[in-house]
């Protein structure tokens, strides 16, 4: 399964039989309150009832994503960082070494190939400040591979067709 997940609107990108499109900005999705109801009241299910729901179980099973999110501060504009932070639950409260580090242990997680369209740093400090974010997340995440791609938010859509067209060549 392939996942396209954006902040903002790509209606020229259609669902396929193997590929969900999800817009971010078009959901209800709250904030991670840090309650860890996911791990403990009911593993491996947020207890906030919103659109993350929905969403997080497909990050799971995806074995190639495209995530398209503004940079802000160097990181992840707040909508897609929500999203992000919500997939908890995909995780388990244990740890293990994990490349020589420890990580938290995954709940059926595919190790996925992963591009991140990136709209909006201001400055290659803030470039290097994300792609550096990337590089850590690509462990959590378990990204078997993963580029960040920078350009303008007019672009990005035409970004994500030329990506998404890869997956169908391998």
């Amino acid at each position: 399964m392939n996942l396209i997940l954006s902040d903002f609107p790509l209606p020229e990108l259609g669902q396929g039989p193997d590929t969900a499109v999800v817009d971010l900005s078009a959901l209800n999705i709250h904030h991670c309150i840090g309650c860890f109801g996911c791990w403990v009241k009911t593993p491996g299910k947020c207890v906030i009832r919103d659109d993350a729901g929905k969403v997080y179980p497909l990050i799971a099973q995806s074995d190639r994503v495209i995530y398209v999110s503004r940079v802000k501060y160097g990181s992840y504009d707040s909508i897609m960082k929500t999203m992000l932070e919500r997939a908890i639950p995909i995780q388990k409260a244990f740890i293990q070494l994990y490349r020589g580090e420890t990580h938290h242990m995954q709940r059926a997680v595919k190790d996925k190939e992963a591009v991140i369209i990136a709209y909006g740093a201001q400055s290659p400090e803030e470039q290097a400040v994300f792609r550096k974010l990337i590089e850590r997340n690509a462990y959590n995440m378990r990204f078997s591979s993963y580029q960040v791609l920078f350009t303008t938010k007019q672009q990005a859509a035409g970004l994500v067709k030329k990506e998404a067209a890869k997956w169908e060549k391998s």
